[in-house]
């Protein structure tokens, strides 16, 4: 991890010179600035905002930044991350995104500057350039629930290309054959693995992979909702749905409702990941169910492995396997297709 001094030497300044640059006190020439900006770039120094007395002792504290601690699924996942860790005597500081890529940013930064341990991550797109900036501090850091390719890191997620198979087979087998799957953006892994089982499965059906069943969006209920009233517009109009997460599920139930469709009656609805009994005390939709809590435990033993020079020598990809739950939400298709208005 680059100092103050490495900068110094870098810039050909002395360090008070370097610690004017980064506080902006004190004068210092414009092409000296230029110069120490430009070594702190090339070194990747990140200011240490604890002070000189914490630089070279850790902190005991894990990082963990999500992308919407609204959703169960990741408030699941949060307390294995802090089970885990305080088992070891960490205490966990807990950063939402709100898929921001922006956010990511400035979260990022301020963490890198506390000088934390450690950090489990939900990146908010597919590039690897964030985790490269963790990396380059000598942080270690663990990607949670999604692949970012072409980087070598540690992950730890969900079968999401099987969760999406199985469903969609399910749905086959009940004698579905238009089958429209609400997905969200395309730059998330979680998202386009589960399109891609969603094609194998019908592929392997020798049914057709029509795009317009296919739809593109985001994790929040208002895009199931309105990706599922565009759906229905479609000829043949489609007597089942995939939503690629809980919140697309719930949106797309009510659009469904407002159009007077019942579930299953009508058309049929799954989903991955269940909601907890304490919001739905009796489980209604089919699931692929996905072990939150065991993902945020296990990956942030690995992470602390890492801490501690334990860790497997090559870099982990630790795939979990989900679990199918068929329920009430998903029946035989009933009538022929048509195009709802």
């Amino acid at each position: 991890m680059s100092t103050i001094r490495d900068v110094a030497k870098r810039a050909g300044v002395a360090t008070m010179t370097v610690s004017r640059v980064i506080n902006n006190s004190g004068y210092v020439s414009d092409a000296t600035r230029s110069k120490v900006e430009a070594a702190i770039d090339e070194l990747g120094y990140v200011p240490n905002m604890l002070g000189p007395s914490l630089r070279f002792n850790q902190t005991n504290t894990l990082a963990l930044i999500l992308t919407d601690i609204t959703n169960p699924f990741w408030t699941t996942l949060a307390r294995g991350v802090e089970d885990a860790a305080q088992e070891k005597g960490y205490s966990v500081i807990l950063c939402n995104t709100d898929e921001s890529l922006e956010k990511q940013e400035q979260y990022l930064t301020m963490l890198l500057k506390r000088r934390i341990d450690g950090m489990l991550f939900v990146p908010a797109g597919d590039k690897a350039e964030p985790v490269r900036l963790i990396q380059k501090q000598r942080t270690a850091v663990v990607i949670l629930d999604r692949n970012i390719p072409d980087i070598d890191v540690d992950i730890v997620r969900g079968d999401s290309f099987g969760g999406a198979y199985q469903l969609t087979r399910h749905l086959i087998d009940l004698g579905h054959q238009h089958i429209a799957i609400l997905s969200g953006p395309k730059n998330i892994s979680t998202s386009v693995e589960r399109v891609e089982g969603y094609r194998q499965a019908l592929t392997e059906a020798g049914l057709e992979v029509n795009p317009d069943y296919i739809y593109w969006g985001n994790f929040k209920e208002n895009t199931g909702a309105e990706m599922a009233t565009q759906a229905l517009k479609l000829t043949p109009c489609p007597t089942a749905f995939v939503a690629v997460n809980n919140f697309i599920a719930n949106g797309a139930w009510q659009a469904l409702a407002q159009a007077g469709l019942n579930v299953p009656a009508d058309v049929s609805l799954v989903t991955f990941d269940d909601m907890p009994a304490s919001i739905i005390p009796t489980p209604f939709l089919t699931v692929a169910v996905q072990p939150a809590y065991h993902m945020g435990f296990q990956a942030t033993q690995l992470l602390l492995a890492r801490l501690l020079n334990e860790g497997p020598a090559e870099r982990q990809e630790i795939i979990l396997p989900v679990k199918l739950f068929i329920r009430q939400s998903s029946a035989p298709p009933t009538a022929p297709n048509s195009t709802i208005q």
